[in-house]
């Protein structure tokens, strides 16, 4: 899909209606002979995508002058098979079966491109599982974290994102053949079996009733197209993070692109900032294929044209997005040093947390925190370590031996549960 057509959309429309034509000759409504002619003239290459857009302008959809122009070329091999183009069917009916078409195969790459971003997070979080690094918390130094942590939250973020997209993927892989009023009159008797064979043609399945004015299927895509875009911004918004000149714990090969017009030093995130630029746009787009569903009766007039643009700009950025994220994540490189040397910022307040655990054995939560904050207030203001404090101060020393001072204050003493954490999502993606 593109933000109208491209030879790949266009192509979906005549494989459309050479699935009808193969349908109807299969169902005995028109002559098989027709199939063939119809078959050698539906080949995108033929058409003049500009000259179709230029008219679908006047005549309100591309099938219209596509059909005309299906017609004329069927008609130069054989004028009797041209009798037979597009027989039975709507506009409506061959858009929405391409736009099927092409969102199926849109979540194949999209799923493809997830599975090699989790491929890459799950080998993070394998290698990095007890590499220590801060946590952060409204962009401010937290207790610590580890970097696998980080990414085995990516990866689970990712398998839910993944079976969003394929759950309703499948449920819209869907044919529309109704006709002009969802009834499928002008084939008669033979219209439910046209439908199944065209559907079958098409590898799709048969819905119960034709939906033309029913767009939840498509609008499911489109949500979790949203979702999807959100997740990977996620993910990209964390990787400029990492990557900003006064972190710089993780960034891309300097080999990948992004680099400056006039700055020679510059290794911008690119890819990175692909996703987050997708997740901007993604929500307004989400949004006007909600607004486009209360469609008037039968055919919409507004609400269902307004979903081709947004639908194939939303699955372009999200495709996009999913295939910088597999990339930058592939390319990703770390620096576990600069990890460990912010850990000891500001005096090592990172880790007042821990010193406030071991106080808690002692004393009171209320009193541990009072004296560890005005510890810290005083390592910040002072730029002194936080363990030369502690131990120096009574109210600590009293109840913790400089051992214990250096055991509270080591990062790898206070993890949690942060390497069982990534162990477990491991163990969810490999099975």
């Amino acid at each position: 899909m593109a933000s109208f057509c491209d030879p790949d959309y266009l192509q979906a429309l005549l494989d459309v209606e050479v699935a009808l034509a193969a349908a109807q000759a299969a169902s005995g409504v028109i002559p098989a002979a027709c199939v063939d002619d119809i078959r050698a003239a539906a080949t995108a290459e033929r058409y003049d995508i500009g000259a179709l857009e230029a008219a679908a302008l006047t005549d309100g959809n591309i099938v219209i002058p596509l059909v005309r122009q299906l017609t004329d070329a069927v008609a130069e091999r054989n004028p009797e098979s041209a009798r037979y183009v597009h027989r039975g069917a709507t506009s409506q009916d061959i858009i929405d079966t391409a736009v099927v078409l092409r969102l199926r195969a849109a979540s194949a790459q999209l799923v493809a491109d997830l599975t090699s971003a989790m491929h890459a997070s799950a080998a993070l979080a394998r290698e990095h599982a007890v590499t220590p690094m801060p946590g952060r918390t409204w962009l401010q130094h937290a207790s610590p974290t580890t970097f696998g942590l980080k990414a085995a939250g990516w990866l689970d973020m990712l398998g839910r994102v993944r079976q969003r997209i394929t759950d309703s993927a499948d449920r819209a892989l869907v044919v529309q053949l109704g006709g002009a009023a969802g009834t499928l009159a002008s084939l008669g008797k033979n219209g439910p079996a046209v439908t199944e064979s065209f559907a079958g043609q098409l590898g799709l399945r048969v819905p119960a009733m034709p939906w033309h004015s029913q767009r939840d299927r498509i609008v499911e895509m489109a949500a979790a197209l949203g979702i999807a875009c959100g997740a990977l911004g996620k993910i990209g918004r964390d990787l400029t993070l990492l990557a900003q000149s006064e972190v710089a714990e993780a960034f891309e090969k300097p080999s990948a692109r992004g680099g400056s017009s006039s700055m020679p030093h510059k290794q911008n995130p690119v890819r990175a900032v692909t996703a987050v630029a997708a997740a901007i746009r993604a929500p307004g787009l989400v949004a006007t294929m909600l607004a486009a569903m209360p469609q008037e009766h039968e055919r919409a007039a507004g609400g269902w044209q307004a979903e081709s643009e947004t639908l194939a700009d939303l699955v372009r950025i999200t495709v996009e997005s999913a295939g910088a994220i597999a990339n930058a994540l592939g390319d990703l490189q770390l620096d576990p040093a600069a990890m460990r040397e912010h850990l000891g910022l500001h005096g090592g307040v990172a880790m007042a947390e821990g010193l406030a655990s071991a106080l808690m054995e002692h004393v009171s939560r209320t009193d541990a925190m009072a004296h560890v904050e005005r510890l810290s207030r005083v390592a910040v203001r002072d730029r002194r370590p936080l363990r030369e404090l502690a131990s120096a101060d009574p109210d600590v020393s009293r109840w913790l031996s400089p051992a214990a001072i250096d055991h509270a204050l080591a990062p790898e003493n206070f993890l949690g549960s942060a390497q069982l954490f990534v162990e477990r999502v491991l163990k969810q993606w490999q099975q």
